[in-house]
Parts: structure tokens; C-alpha cells; sequence
């Protein structure tokens, strides 16, 4: 059976999909989670534990920035309704 010829070229997007689609199947999800803690361990390693700290700051205040102050407690509320 002949290859089909691509009609369309994909996305660089869709492609990244595709590719965690398929090793999702291939290794489970529990493969994701043994990466992350891998890549955690290795980047408190490599920067210390404070990056995360200062990192998870300057996230908060192009937040602030983008949203306003009044975001964190829109969201603040809609996270309590949540665990009710």
C-alpha cells in the first residue's frame, strides 16, 4: 500500500501534539510526571532552590501587570467556590 501523499503540511503546533499523543501511548502518563521531577531536581540543582521563588514572582507581576490586582481576587473567589 503506497504512502499518501501529504496534501496539507502540518504545524509545528500539531506536530508537538501528535508527538506527546504518541508517547503518551507509548510510555503512560506516568512517564511525564518521572521527567518533570527529573528536570525539577536538576534545575534546583543548576539555579538553587530560591529560582523557583523568584521565577513564580516575576510570573505574579506580568500577571498583575497584564490583568490588574483585582484578578487575584476574582480568581481567589472562584477557587474557593471550588472547594465549598
Amino acid at each position: 500500500m503506497p504512502n499518501k501523499p501529504m496534501t496539507k503540511s502540518m504545524t509545528t503546533k500539531e506536530a508537538g501534539r501528535r508527538g506527546g499523543l504518541a508517547v503518551k501511548k507509548k510510555f503512560g502518563p506516568a512517564f511525564y510526571a518521572e521527567i518533570g521531577r527529573k528536570g525539577g531536581n536538576a534545575t534546583k540543582k543548576a539555579y538553587g532552590p530560591d529560582f523557583y521563588s523568584r521565577i513564580g514572582e516575576d510570573g505574579g507581576l506580568k500577571v498583575k501587570e497584564k490583568y490588574g490586582a483585582e484578578f487575584y481576587s476574582q480568581i481567589g473567589k472562584k477557587g474557593g467556590k471550588k472547594r465549598g
